[in-house]
């Protein structure tokens, strides 16, 4: 599986705030598609070295700051991973998601149709017939069984 993927640590200068820093964001780019993260740090843009992707200097500031955005790269190489790990597709909105902590809903048939009969049931007597919700409901039953037919 060839693809491309690439991070990139950058000052984002229009969202600087009232004592001159700006929030470092880190770009996801795999196989063109591109998502950012704010990485929760700021710093002024005159510090940072666009090049080396850090903050510029030997200083105490300097150094953890530098050390936060390793750690930081480190997480989002441990989300790949548990991506690959998990045989899941590796895009950059799964990767953001993986580093986030936020669960992507996975959206399956028999939920929704679940969800969907539960909604004609309250509008039985105002938008649909009785008759109508029973046909829903014989559909579901019917879709359960052929997706799991040891069950029946």
């Amino acid at each position: 599986m060839n693809r491309s993927f690439n991070l990139l640590f950058f000052v984002k200068k229009s969202k600087a705030v009232s004592n001159g820093t700006a929030p470092i964001y880190l770009r996801i780019t795999i196989d063109g598609k591109q998502t950012e993260i704010a990485v929760k740090r700021y710093i002024l843009p005159e510090k940072w070295n666009n090049k080396n992707q850090n903050a510029i200097g030997n200083s105490e500031e300097a150094r953890t700051l530098n050390n936060y955005l390793k750690t930081f790269e480190n997480q989002v190489y441990e989300a790949e991973h548990f991506l690959i790990k998990d045989k899941l597709a590796i895009t950059t909105e799964s990767l953001k998601m993986k580093i986030l902590g936020v669960e992507e809903k996975v959206y399956t048939i028999i939920p929704i149709f679940q969800e969907h009969n539960q909604k004609m049931e309250a509008l039985v007597g105002v938008e649909f017939a009785p008759g109508t919700l029973e046909r829903y409901k014989t559909s579901l039953t019917h879709t359960v069984d052929l997706l799991n037919p040891s069950c029946s």
